[in-house]
C-alpha cells in the first residue's frame, strides 16, 4: 500500500507541474525531437529579429556617429573601412553648441518631470487615499481625457498659453509654457491612483490613530512606500520630455531656448552628415541610460503590484 501510494501521489505532483506549466505545445508534444527543434528555431529567428529592429537603428548611429561622411554614404554598413573619426563628436559639442542646446533640454526635462511627479502623486492620493465624496466623478473626467485625441488639444492649449488667464503675460518662448501643461498627464494620475490602490490600508488606518494628518500621512507614509511607481513616472517624463518635438517647436521660438529634439532638425542642412549624426547619438545617450538604470522598474511585474515587504 505504501508503496502505491507513494506512487499516485507521484503521479499527481507529475501532473499538477504539468498543468502548472502548461502552455500552447502540450508536454506529449514536447517530448517530440521535431518540435523541440522547430519550437527553438522559432524562438531564435523572433529574438534575433527583434534585436535587428530593436537595436540596430541604435548600433548603427552609434557607429556612424565615429565614422566619416564619404564612408557612411558608400558603405554605410560597413564597419569604419577608413578608420574611427572620434573628432565628430567634439566637432559636434562645439560647432554645433550642443552643450547649450543639450542644457535646454536638461532644464525642460527636469521641469516636466518635477510638475508630472507632483501632480501625480497629490492627486493620485487624494483619490485614492482620501477618497473624497466626488472622487468618482473626478477619475471619470480624467479617464475621459485619455480619449481625447492630443491634437485636437493642441490648438485651445497654444491660445491659453498665448494669453493664460490671471497671469496677463504671454507664455511663449519661456519654460513655464512646457512644465505647466506637462503637469496635466491623466495616464501619470490614473497610473499612480492605482498603485495607491494596492497598498496596505491598516498602515493607514495606524498612522491616522497615531495623529498623522493627511499632509504627514502622504509625506512620511505614501511616498516611502512609493519608490517604485514615483520611478516609472520619472521615466516616463523624462523621456516624453526629452523626445517631444512639436509643442516645443510651437512655443519656444527663440533659438537659444530650444531643446536637441527641436534645434538638430534646423540646424541639419548647414552641418556635414557625420557632424549631425554625432550630434544626435550624443543625444541619445540620456534616454538609453535612463532605461538601463530603470529597466527593472519595466521588466519586473512585481515593481507595481505590491507596497512594502518585509
Amino acid at each position: 500500500m505504501t508503496a502505491i501510494g507513494s506512487r499516485v501521489a507521484r503521479t499527481r505532483r507529475r501532473a499538477d507541474a504539468e498543468q502548472k506549466d502548461r502552455g500552447i505545445i502540450s508536454a506529449a508534444d514536447w517530448r517530440r525531437r521535431r518540435t523541440r527543434v522547430a519550437t527553438r528555431l522559432s524562438h531564435g529567428i523572433l529574438l534575433a529579429s527583434l534585436v535587428i529592429v530593436g537595436l540596430g537603428p541604435i548600433l548603427w548611429l552609434a557607429k556612424s556617429a565615429v565614422t566619416p561622411t564619404q564612408d557612411t554614404l558608400r558603405q554605410p554598413l560597413a564597419l569604419w573601412p577608413n578608420g574611427i573619426d572620434w573628432s565628430n563628436l567634439a566637432e559636434a559639442w562645439s560647432r554645433v553648441e550642443i552643450d547649450r542646446y543639450f542644457l535646454n533640454t536638461v532644464v525642460i526635462a527636469a521641469g516636466v518631470w518635477f510638475a508630472q511627479l507632483v501632480v501625480a502623486t497629490t492627486a493620485g492620493y487624494a483619490l485614492s487615499v482620501l477618497r473624497p465624496r466626488y472622487g468618482r466623478f473626478v477619475v471619470s473626467l480624467v479617464l475621459a481625457t485619455l480619449l481625447v485625441p492630443n491634437i485636437v488639444l493642441l490648438v485651445p492649449l497654444y491660445l491659453t498659453i498665448v494669453d493664460p488667464p490671471l497671469l496677463g503675460t504671454s507664455l511663449i518662448n519661456s519654460f513655464w509654457a512646457i512644465w505647466l501643461p506637462a503637469g496635466a498627464n491623466a495616464f501619470n494620475v490614473l497610473l499612480v491612483m492605482r498603485f495607491f490602490d494596492s497598498l496596505p490600508r491598516e498602515v493607514f488606518e495606524a498612522a491616522r490613530m497615531d495623529g498623522a494628518g493627511p499632509y504627514r500621512l502622504f509625506w512620511s507614509i505614501v511616498v516611502p512606500m512609493s519608490r517604485p511607481i514615483i520611478g516609472v513616472v520619472s521615466v516616463f517624463a523624462i523621456i516624453g520630455a526629452w523626445k517631444d518635438f512639436l509643442w516645443p517647436l510651437l512655443v519656444l521660438k527663440n533659438p537659444d531656448l530650444q531643446p536637441l529634439s527641436v534645434r538638430l532638425p534646423q540646424l541639419q542642412p548647414f552641418i556635414e552628415l557625420d557632424v549631425f549624426l554625432a550630434a544626435l547619438a550624443i543625444s541619445t545617450v540620456i534616454p538609453i541610460a535612463l532605461f538601463l538604470v530603470f529597466q527593472r522598474l519595466f521588466l519586473n511585474g512585481a515593481g507595481l503590484g505590491g507596497a512594502l515587504k518585509g
